[in-house]
């Protein structure tokens, strides 16, 4: 079963127990709400999963569009947050508004990805956002690169500095990066980092 059908059958459950601002972790939502102020222009929220993030966002006052490559979620997603844009969609779909972005918000969303994919799918995130846009990306953080087992799908561990490089090298300038180990949880980064 591919990481996408294991979210397909198990969307409601997650958004159930992780589909609501309210469960979410507070350095996360200010982690978000940080970089969402500093962004002008459109946002778009990349693997928006049930939309409780783009909701978000588009609460502090930005236009946001989610997508997401199962379809389920994006259904979730309408029901629970009429009035915002939602479609299925991956990540090759911001091609086709290239450099109209002002955000990218790619929390958690690249997870799944096998290792030799992940420079590609940065470069793409690089080529849709305008110049100077800011993509914030979430991601566990580790010692090493490798996979482990995720409760949906297997995913990776990347170590912030390597993921910080491979942004670098998709043409990106990091502007911060967060590192924390809650207790009980695995350790978690998030990178801010502007077109160039």
């Amino acid at each position: 079963m591919t990481a996408l059908d294991a979210y397909g059958a198990r969307a409601q459950e997650y958004a159930d127990v992780l589909g609501s601002i309210e469960v979410m972790a507070p350095p996360d939502r200010r982690c978000i709400e940080a970089w969402a102020s500093g962004v002008d222009g459109p946002i778009v929220d990349a693997g928006c999963g049930p939309g409780h993030w783009t909701a978000h966002v588009a609460s502090l006052g930005h236009e946001v569009h989610g997508i997401d490559p199962v379809p389920e979620f994006v259904e979730i997603a309408r029901r629970a947050h009429p009035g915002i844009a939602y479609s299925v969609g991956s990540f090759a779909d911001l091609h086709d508004r290239a450099g109209s972005w002002g955000g990218i918000l790619a929390w958690y969303s690249l997870i799944h990805l096998p290792p030799e994919v992940v420079p590609d799918v940065l470069m793409t995130l690089h080529r849709a956002l305008r110049p100077t846009g800011q993509l914030l990306l979430g991601f566990f953080d580790g010692p090493r690169q490798e996979s482990f087992g995720h409760a949906v799908a297997p995913a990776q561990f990347w170590p912030a500095p390597r993921m910080g490089a491979l942004l670098e090298s998709a043409g990106f300038t990091i502007l911060d990066l967060e590192r924390r180990h809650d207790l009980g949880s695995r350790p978690q980064a998030a990178i801010t980092a502007s077109r160039r």
